[in-house]
């Protein structure tokens, strides 16, 4: 089988490429899945170069999200030629991941493919897409429905903005798209952002801890600043889904938005996320994603151009969702 192989000398530096290895070489698990497609997110970057911290041992197979044919199955829930899909559960980080034509994971980490979507679609959604259908979610939990007002995507034409900008938008909200890149602007109002906010506008804090209130809700994937700039801007009652810190892990605010608006910062994870939840959240995205949609944020990629978008998702350079083709 063919893998993207990351290895680290004795210095220290880390090298990919990519490599023909044995299928005996592939980690524990009850299911051994034929992978077809797998997608580059901002994790993938951090393993294939430096690490970041989340590999634990070398030589190792990056890619945390795949989608494939399960191949062999010791668990009653899989059969040969089901079809899955896997996102999160630390696989790609310390589990080898979906960069190789076959993957072997814990039965548990798998979920069916949703009816309605192709392996190609779920790795165009990824942990990316999911991560903003999970956000979608939470803040409908927490009331929010069109026609209350807008309701902003920070880092809109980055993997999960682009795809909460499109789930929003055909599930009848107006959307504000916040992108640092003015070239992006169309693109964001193809996937159906009415409103273009230049990142300048509501990057930096301000003294005021509430300002006027202007957001129903909010998908942040910046965090730092920018979030707590957001927290003073948001209307009565609105929630803020956090899903990641493109702009800093910090978070210099104060508590009066929550304690005089009653705002809500809701945490979203993705990567422990229980069965139950992941299932409806694929349901959810075979739904209410517009494919068509989906299909204009697609970058192809095969496994030999990974270490070049692995450099590049670090740098913010990567727009929409890569998908990437094992077996090209």
């Amino acid at each position: 089988m063919r893998a993207l192989i990351v290895e680290k000398d004795d210095e220290g530096k880390t090298s990919a490429s990519v490599h023909e290895i044995d299928e005996s070489r592939l980690p524990e698990g009850e299911v051994t899945v034929a992978v077809e497609y797998s997608t580059v997110n901002y994790k993938d970057g951090l393993c294939i170069g430096p690490g970041g911290g989340l590999v634990r041992n070398y030589p190792h197979v990056p890619g945390i999200d795949f989608a494939g044919t399960v191949e062999a199955s010791d668990d009653d829930r899989y059969k040969p030629g089901d079809k899955v899909v896997l996102t999160g559960w630390r696989v790609g980080e310390a589990h080898w991941g979906g960069y190789g034509e076959k993957a072997r994971v814990k039965a548990d980490w798998l979920v069916p493919l949703p009816e309605g979507l192709s392996t190609r679609q779920a790795m165009a959604v990824g942990t990316a897409g999911f991560t903003a259908m999970l956000a979608v979610m939470a803040l409908e939990k927490h009331g929010l429905t069109p026609g209350q007002g807008p309701v902003l995507v920070t880092g809109a034409s980055g993997g999960v903005g682009s795809v909460a900008t499109a789930i929003l938008a055909k599930l009848g909200y107006e959307v504000a798209g916040v992108t640092g890149r003015p070239e992006s602007a169309d693109y964001l109002k193809d996937l159906g952002a009415t409103q273009i906010v230049p990142r300048e506008e509501i990057a930096e804090t301000v003294k005021r801890p509430l300002e006027s209130e202007t957001w129903a809700g909010c998908v942040d994937a910046v965090g730092g600043a920018m979030l707590a700039r957001v927290l003073g801007q948001m209307k009565y009652g609105g929630s803020v889904a956090a899903v990641g810190l493109a702009g800093g892990a910090g978070l210099p605010a104060t508590v009066v938005p929550f304690l005089l608006r009653g705002v809500n910062l809701l945490g979203i994870d993705s990567v422990m996320q229980p069965y139950d939840n992941r299932l409806e959240a694929w349901t959810r995205i075979a739904s209410d994603l517009p494919m068509e949609k989906l299909e204009a944020m697609i970058q192809p990629a095969t496994l030999e151009d990974l270490p070049q978008l692995g450099a590049d998702i670090l740098k913010g350079q990567v727009r929409g969702r890569v998908v990437v083709d094992v077996n090209a």
